[in-house]
């Protein structure tokens, strides 16, 4: 397994240190614009106002446009009983929730959310929580391939295996995994936190440009410009305290875990290619 390579330019310029430190983060709002915080039009729910309907003879369409009717009352808390593993359920939801799936959902689900805690008792296809923004998603068993695409921020958790391409663009947020994951997954992972519990397949961080990558299990082989790094006390203490607040424990030990970061012996950007040298000469 490849071992990060310290005499690499890019460690001068400062782009290996540590990765739960974070980088420095615009300010956007003031405390004082406190309105800013929320959508134009998100609902004042209350979290004490429960309710649940059963969607086994409703469509996608309509499943999705009665949480946000129930919103509108003030529910904030919805028990949709019998999803039926239907398509693109609990998306776009841009608001304090917390929603609750008895069942299983298809492909899409709960994707382009900012806000919302879900808690899914059965599976879900193929990219869940797409462009996730924030808030947490908890799924009890299993989740299909690209689980978590182009991640933002927030909590993305599945208890159980999920398929390939996990966590493909992540740009923030922490992805879970209770048990593996299948190839390439973090394969271009721009910054965030990946958690894998178990193995790990083939081709793991693949031209990830940053952000971290822990794995509890064993790992196929890494893709290119992913490398492993030293497990750090910081990491220890946070990993520890992330899988507890979910039940979850690492294989072998969380101090046992493996690190993999981005090497950066790609980041090559300010060469031209020939073709462009011979444009600017």
């Amino acid at each position: 397994m490849a071992k990060l390579e310290r005499e690499h330019a890019s460690y001068d310029m400062g782009m290996h240190t540590e990765q739960l430190a974070g980088r420095t983060q615009q300010v956007f709002f003031l405390p004082e614009e406190e309105e800013n915080f929320t959508y134009p039009g998100a609902f004042d729910v209350d979290f004490n106002k429960r309710t649940e309907f059963d969607a086994a003879k409703m469509d996608s369409k309509s499943i999705n446009l009665h949480i946000r009717e129930l919103m509108g009352q003030g529910y904030g808390t919805i028990v949709v009983k019998n999803p039926g593993a239907k398509h693109s359920l609990g998306v776009g939801i841009l608001n304090r929730l917390q929603l609750y799936f008895e069942g299983s959902l298809g492909y899409f689900g709960v994707g382009l959310i900012d806000g919302p805690n879900v808690r899914i008792s059965g599976r879900v296809g193929w990219s869940c929580a797409e462009n996730m923004m924030a808030g947490t998603v908890v799924i009890e068993k299993n989740a299909g391939s690209t689980f978590g695409a182009a991640i933002r921020g927030g909590d993305l958790v599945c208890k159980g295996d999920v398929g390939s391409r996990t966590g493909i663009d992540q740009k923030g947020g922490t992805i879970i995994v209770g048990g593996r994951t299948g190839a390439f997954s973090g394969f271009m992972m721009q910054r965030g936190r990946m958690i894998v519990c178990g193995d790990a397949g083939k081709n793991l961080g693949d031209s990830m440009y940053d952000g971290t990558i822990y794995v509890g299990g064993k790992i196929a082989d890494l893709g290119v410009d992913a490398v492993e790094a030293d497990m750090t006390d910081l990491d220890v203490a946070w990993l520890k305290r992330k899988l507890e607040m979910y039940d979850l424990e690492a294989r072998n030990g969380v101090e046992n875990m493996t690190k993999i970061v981005a090497g950066k012996q790609l980041w090559n950007y300010d060469n031209l290619e020939p073709t462009e040298k011979k444009l600017v000469l």
